[in-house]
């Protein structure tokens, strides 16, 4: 198990060195673009953009500007923005983390619950009217688009409905749990609902799928000829071996969801999270910003496959040796 670990450390690695690398060259080595002439502005003449070369490093070869940046990133800690000039691109992820870990946790529980729910009563109730019924609300769940949603959500919360019925919905924007936590709490219910419904509506539909075939397997035949109640059976049994797949998908979704995910959402209800950071230094070509960024969401992602493979083993030894 240890070697096994080991191995899957030294791949996670491995593969947010070559994001690193793959982002770095795609920003910094794509012909046509030019980072400088990004930073000195329209119009700037030859001299201004050779100095701003020198300032930022860009006059040197690729492997050393790629080692510099990962330097000024990882070491120094020091990497400023190119668009915002003196502000450091880690003290914007730190301070953008607990936003999208506050909407992220909120949400993964309101669609683990729902979902599980959803699912295991389909499967329960396979072959009635209810069945058919959770399909249809999974499937639409899955199939409302989180920013058109979100959308609808702000125009009956703040707008048409916001001095009647929904009067006691605050502004949008983010509160800290530490400062109020009722407020970060009402702040961030429509945010946690309108994320939850997409994530709750494909659990659903995966783990009565699971189900569905755990129920028909022959070892579930054998404890209802020995007399155990239909729900023993569903709930130890049949759910019990339904979920592996399920907390995989849980691994995997949170995980991008952390590194950034929830841009649409984070946008559409102005929640500071680094989803949203992403997207405005995107918008302003922020190249450091974008850069910190999305290392920070290829490690909570290979972070979530890594720790996918180690549950994967404890539980099932055959894949340590796969």
């Amino acid at each position: 198990m240890v070697r096994f670990a080991l191995a899957r450390f030294g791949a996670a690695v491995f593969v947010l060195v070559s994001i690193s690398v793959l982002v770095f060259l795609i920003f910094f080595a794509t012909p046509g673009v030019d980072p400088a002439a990004r930073i000195a502005g329209r119009n700037a003449d030859q001299a201004t953009l050779a100095q701003v070369q020198a300032e930022f490093g860009l006059d040197q070869p690729l492997p050393v500007r790629y080692a510099l940046m990962m330097k000024h990133l990882f070491v120094d800690r020091d990497l400023t923005s190119f668009v915002n000039r003196g502000v450091l691109v880690i003290p914007q992820i730190v301070h953008a983390v607990p936003v999208t870990l506050s909407l992220v946790l909120g949400a993964a529980v309101l669609w683990m619950v729902v979902g599980v729910a959803m699912g295991t009563l389909a499967a329960a109730w396979r072959g009635r009217a209810a069945d058919p019924l959770i399909v249809l609300v999974g499937v639409v769940g899955v199939s409302i688009p989180v920013y058109w949603l979100g959308e609808v959500v702000n125009l009956v919360t703040q707008s048409r409905l916001h001095d009647s019925v929904f009067s006691w919905v605050p502004p949008l924007g983010y509160v800290p749990l530490t400062q109020n936590p009722a407020q970060w709490a009402l702040r961030l219910l429509f945010p946690w609902l309108t994320l939850a419904v997409l994530y709750a509506g494909i659990y659903a539909r995966v783990l009565r799928s699971e189900m569905m075939g755990a129920l028909d397997e022959d070892y579930v035949r054998t404890a209802r000829a020995k007399g155990v109640s239909e729900r023993r059976i569903l709930i130890k049994h049949a759910l019990r071996c339904s979920l592996i797949p399920i907390v995989s998908l849980f691994g995997l979704d949170f995980g991008a969801l952390v590194g950034g995910s929830a841009l649409l959402t984070e946008v559409v209800f102005g929640l500071p999270g680094v989803g949203r950071l992403t997207y405005t230094a995107l918008q302003n070509l922020d190249l450091p910003v974008i850069l910190g960024t999305v290392l920070y969401a290829a490690f909570f992602v290979v972070l979530s496959n890594a720790l996918v493979d180690l549950v994967y083993a404890a539980l099932d030894p055959r894949v340590r040796h796969v």
